[in-house]
């Protein structure tokens, strides 16, 4: 008996011994719901109102109810659309500026129900929310801050009439993904017949940070889009170009939305004490709302893959903006380009040739945290040094001469944003051959060079904050180049 007892507790020691310590977290992780806002990263953006009928990009708030008037508005189309493109959800502007509700809101009467589409007796949210669900698409809204047409906005009352609108939408759509809140406030209006210009103070007059509780009620699991967060940050342009070096982190404290950050988001704080990555909204047009004369104007297919790479392969999430018509659809030409779109990325990421490959690396922490993992196709799995070693090279050996002009990263980032610079090399003719160099990785960076023949591709992290946790690399030969 004292034998068995002494075998089993060195067999428990040994097991205990082998056992490798996990990496600890380093600085701010992301929350459940920024993880699943992660993995979203290509959707739609849905910019649809009155502007649509008026030929406008900002309504002045003075609009007929009776403007709003789709001959064929089939929500199913823009779902249909979105998922046949690859997208992962939608996101519509359910109020603009100009204050006017695709939906029967009773806190104001200037929305559908006093329209003339459906005898006042439509409500575009409900149907966008059916057709998300068919098509499995998350369902996500805009409610703009500013409200052009409301009597009482600038004044305490507003407050409480935009909340009650918020859960609204937050209580009566089932569940939503993306809470969009635009950083344009005050100016000039129609404000319920006063027409004249008022003014806000951006930092205080929202009461944020109340406002942002209510979501939390109501929708827990949705995250928060401004220019500071809370939860997803602007990139600090419309032109689609996220920032090369792109921190996921923020020191939001010091901002607040409308501010005047736009040179900060790109880039986001290096040293930031909050997870607020970027995203990064672009239209396919050059405005927002649906206009005639640039149905001749869509983006090319290529030039939305162009906006790929500068988007999720620079660590940001994609929204793009697909207007619908006066019909209520989405224009022939922006649906001809959008699937052209998915048929280039299908291509483009074809075959991952790095898959299943023989891994190596210069070292790694031990069992569990093995070279192998970051072409294992699981995500959950990751190469890792010991504490004290902030760089290191892997190595992915192709076996036979093989062309390649594509890789993806990405880092274990629920352990948190570590890389502040990596390299990446080809052993070319005996000897290695510098290819792209680069600074933050974050959930994931996409990187194109001219096309290489080699056996073997080196991943080189030089210099990371604490001890590297890459999770995902993969290579490919994208057609061109």
């Amino acid at each position: 008996m004292k034998k068995t007892l002494t075998l089993l507790f060195l067999i428990t020691s040994l097991v205990a011994c082998s056992q490798v310590k996990l990496p600890a977290p380093y600085g701010p992780i992301p929350s459940h719901r920024q993880l699943a806002w992660h993995e979203m990263e290509y959707y739609m953006f849905v910019h649809f109102t009155v502007n649509t009928f008026t030929d406008k990009e900002w309504g002045y708030g003075d609009e007929k109810e009776s403007v709003f008037n789709p001959t064929s508005l089939d929500c199913r189309q823009w779902a249909k659309t979105a998922k046949d493109a690859g997208m992962k959800g939608i996101i519509i502007t359910a109020k603009h500026h100009d204050g006017f509700c695709l939906w029967p809101s009773q806190f104001t009467e200037h929305s559908v129900k006093n329209s003339v589409w459906k005898d006042g007796k439509g409500d575009v949210l409900r149907e966008l929310r059916k057709a998300c669900d068919e098509f499995g698409l998350k369902f996500g809204v805009y409610l703009s801050p500013w409200d052009r047409n409301s009597s009482i906005y600038g004044t305490p009352e507003y407050l409480k009439y935009y909340r009650n609108q918020l859960r609204e939408l937050l209580t009566n759509y089932g569940d939503v993904f993306e809470v969009w809140f635009d950083g344009a406030n005050g100016g000039d209006g129609y404000y319920g017949g006063a027409r004249e210009t008022r003014k806000i103070d951006n930092k205080t007059f929202y009461d944020w940070s109340n406002t942002h509780k209510i979501v939390r009620e109501l929708q827990p699991s949705a995250v928060m889009f401004s220019d500071a967060g809370p939860d997803i940050r602007w990139v600090g342009n419309e032109s689609g170009m996220g920032s090369l070096t792109n921190w996921c982190l923020l020191r939001k404290d010091e901002m607040y939305p409308g501010g005047d950050f736009a040179k900060i988001l790109g880039e986001g704080h290096s040293d930031g004490n909050y997870w607020v990555p970027a995203e990064v909204d672009v239209s396919i047009r050059k405005g927002w709302f649906y206009h005639q004369n640039q149905d001749s104007l869509v983006r090319s297919p290529e030039n939305l893959m162009e906006l790929y790479y500068s988007s999720v392969g620079r660590n940001s999430n994609l929204l793009l903006n697909v207007p619908p018509d006066r019909r209520g659809l989405l224009h022939e030409n922006d649906v001809k380009s959008l699937l052209a779109f998915r048929e280039l990325l299908k291509k483009e990421f074809e075959t991952d040739l790095a898959k299943g490959k023989k891994v190596e690396a210069t070292s790694f922490r031990g069992n569990g945290f093995e070279p192998s993992n970051v072409n294992d196709g699981n995500p959950e799995t990751y190469w890792a040094t010991s504490d004290n070693i902030i760089t290191g090279d892997i190595i992915i050996n192709l076996g036979p001469d093989t062309d390649v002009n594509r890789i993806i990263l990405q880092e274990y980032i629920k352990l948190g944003q570590r890389v502040q610079e990596f390299k990446v090399s080809a052993f070319v003719n005996g000897v290695w051959q510098p290819l792209i160099d680069g600074t933050t990785i974050g959930h994931k960076v996409i990187r194109k060079f001219p096309v290489v023949k080699t056996s073997k591709i080196k991943i080189t992290i030089s210099k990371s904050k604490v001890c590297p946790v890459i999770s995902n690399i993969e290579l490919y030969r994208a057609p061109g180049l």
